[in-house]
């Protein structure tokens, strides 16, 4: 064992990303001789627990954890998700999904959609959802595992993501977490002790005066962010220019309406509602911008548009879009909110820490905490979230309401950089692209600019390689192809009770 290899890691708060990081370093690297892992969490201190819908990526963390699928959707009352379907936000009365998967099929050497755009073309108005198999299962309630073994079928490029308790899961991993050596202490950090030396974080100090010391401090304290900002002194990036939401109100229901594998926004008049259903009840929440929308009217809002009876009070969080300009300082890492906050619209904070997790296990530090390899994290911590804010802030600037001084403050927006070339480029040849290695794909792009209204002038040349009575053939029968498909899949609710899971409807 290398002489000046980590002994001591201290994962300052539990929540999902603190266990998220303990069950992963613990799976991973817990078999290193002489290393200790313990998270110091205070149960007086409540998390913020919204984190509830995830994305195709949170199937390989549990994949790599060792996670049963069917063991982890029975213990977190889990429901399958194969896309966010949004409502109202191109205008009122308008809805699409984006899904997890593609549409149709590529043919001549290019993207299916530019076939569907000749289409659009000659007069074919079928809207693009009919062209995904995801969509229109999960419409329907339906659900199947993909079957990359059958390249020929729909269902072989069909990707899903869970909808889960976050504090289920959190509880779920630290058990796995624990049973690979990971300590747990109760209490709550007062103080931090630094090396006079570097300025490093040497301990955390307890409210009962107990001195946890460390070589590695992961700070997962929430927007506390006790030691990434409070002790290191991190900086932060306030994006709330693009993105104005700041505040959000959050209450669980019970169960009523549909249990449709898809998470649910909906625009509302200074922003959005969410609807997330679980096995045994439906989250829900309202993300809004406290310039045009008091608490109140909020949590008025978000109280008469449940589709079952409140199960608590309406919880009020405050937030800044953004992310600490560091991430990685000394030898303190934040994961999680301590790292930075984008609203939940597009399902990314639990992936957020996921990638973070997953990037620090790369640059697994020595004592000597080589500031190459930091600046390095730091650079991709700040792609992540760059990448993902253009994203969001498509979905704001991209719409055609006109109903409310937020909407019109959204639509009028001077887009970020890499956004308006996306759209510019969309526009001009209905082309999409994808830069390096950001997180959302050519299919995830197309769905949210065709959703929000968004029109190409032009298609790719290649598309007139079929003639235009063969294109319209090819696009009938793809979206026979594809509702016959979903036709034959089972219902989520019988997957579910078919592994094991006990489901609450609105009449138990």
């Amino acid at each position: 064992m290398r002489a000046d290899a980590l002994r001591r890691v201290v994962i300052v708060g539990g929540g999902t990303a603190g266990w998220m990081a303990a069950a992963a370093i613990a799976r991973v690297l817990g078999e290193i001789p002489g290393l200790t892992i313990e998270l110091v969490e205070s149960e007086a201190i409540g998390t913020v627990g919204v984190g509830e819908a995830t994305i195709p990526q949170i199937v390989l963390f549990n994949k790599m954890l060792g996670i049963d699928e069917a063991e982890f959707m029975r213990e977190t009352r889990a429901t399958y998700k194969l896309g966010i379907e949004f409502v109202d936000w191109l205008h009122p009365g308008h809805r699409y999904v984006h899904p997890f998967g593609s549409y149709g099929l590529d043919m001549k050497g290019i993207e299916f959609h530019h076939f569907w755009l000749k289409g659009r073309a000659l007069g074919d108005a079928t809207p693009l959802d009919a062209y995904s198999l995801a969509i229109v299962a999960g419409v329907q309630g339906r659900f199947a595992h993909p079957r990359p073994d059958q390249p020929g079928s729909p269902l072989s490029k069909l990707g899903y993501a869970f909808q889960f308790d976050a504090g289920l899961y959190a509880r779920f991993l630290r058990r796995l977490a624990e049973a690979n050596g990971v300590r747990r202490t109760e209490g709550r950090i007062v103080t931090a002790e630094r090396d006079a030396e570097n300025g490093h974080v040497a301990a955390v100090v307890l409210d009962s005066g107990t001195r946890i010391a460390g070589d590695l401090f992961i700070d997962c304290s929430g927007f506390r962010a006790l030691l990434i900002e409070g002790e290191m002194q991190a900086g932060f990036e306030d994006w709330s220019d693009w993105l104005p939401c700041d505040r959000a109100v959050a209450v669980p229901c019970a169960n009523g309406g549909d249990r449709q594998p898809l998470t649910r926004s909906t625009a509302r008049a200074a922003g959005w509602q969410w609807r997330i259903p679980l096995q045994h009840r439906i989250g829900n929440g309202y993300v809004y911008a406290s310039a045009h929308l008091s608490d109140d009217e909020a949590a008025a809002t978000l109280l008469a548009n449940l589709d079952g009876t409140p199960l608590g009070n309406p919880r009020f969080l405050r937030f800044v879009a953004g992310h600490r300009r560091r991430a990685w300082v000394g030898n303190v890492v934040a994961l999680g909110l301590a790292g930075g906050f984008l609203e939940p619209l597009e399902s990314t904070s639990i992936h957020l820490v996921q990638t973070a997790i997953a990037r620090l296990l790369t640059y697994w530090p020595t004592r000597r905490f080589d500031q190459r390899e930091i600046d390095r994290f730091n650079a991709a911590h700040v792609a992540d979230y760059l990448d993902i804010r253009d994203f969001l802030v498509l979905h704001y600037k991209a719409t055609q309401r006109r109903d409310t001084a937020f909407w019109d403050y959204c639509r009028t927006l001077a887009p970020p950089p890499g956004l308006a070339d996306k759209l510019a480029i969309f526009a001009a040849n209905g082309r999409v692209f994808r830069d390096g290695e950001e997180l959302f794909t050519e299919t995830s792009w197309l769905s949210v600019m065709v959703g929000q209204g968004a029109v190409a002038s032009g298609y790719h040349p290649a598309a007139d390689l079929l003639s235009d009575a063969d294109t319209l053939a090819r696009l009938a029968h793809i979206r026979h192809v594809v509702a016959e498909t979903a036709a034959l899949l089972p219902a989520q609710d019988d997957v579910l009770r078919r592994i094991g899971c006990h489901l609450q409807d609105a009449a138990a």
